[in-house]
């Protein structure tokens, strides 16, 4: 792993919840007031602040179209939609938003076995 991707957020706790148990992500490591999460090879820090952030996307990557309809049922109440297919990139994916408002996408890439 290369790299790790920081937010600040306002409640901890529920945000590492969330990410556990909705996600699926593992807790990777927990320095109190920041925790780091792993999903695959991805590593996402969550910091204790006054204040949140919220800009950018997180975009969690599965293997197959039917992970990502599986992460959709999950979130069927908070989704922008069903998903569905974007032939710009190509991918097959959805949006929702986790609790503090950040933007998630779920995709799989159609022609990553290609690269």
């Amino acid at each position: 792993m290369s790299g790790i991707v920081f937010f600040k957020t306002g409640n901890l706790n529920d945000i590492k919840l969330f990410y556990i148990e909705k996600i699926q992500c593992s807790l990777w490591m927990d320095q109190g007031d920041c925790v780091i999460l792993q999903h695959g090879n991805f590593l996402i820090g969550f910091c204790e602040r006054d204040s949140v952030d919220t800009q950018g996307m997180i975009t969690f990557y599965y293997e197959n179209k039917e992970a990502v309809d599986d992460m959709y049922e999950k979130f069927i109440d908070t989704a922008d939609g069903a998903p569905r297919d974007n032939p710009k990139y190509p991918i097959y994916h959805f949006f929702c938003k986790d609790p503090e408002g950040r933007t998630l996408e779920f995709q799989y890439f159609y022609n990553l076995k290609n690269r």
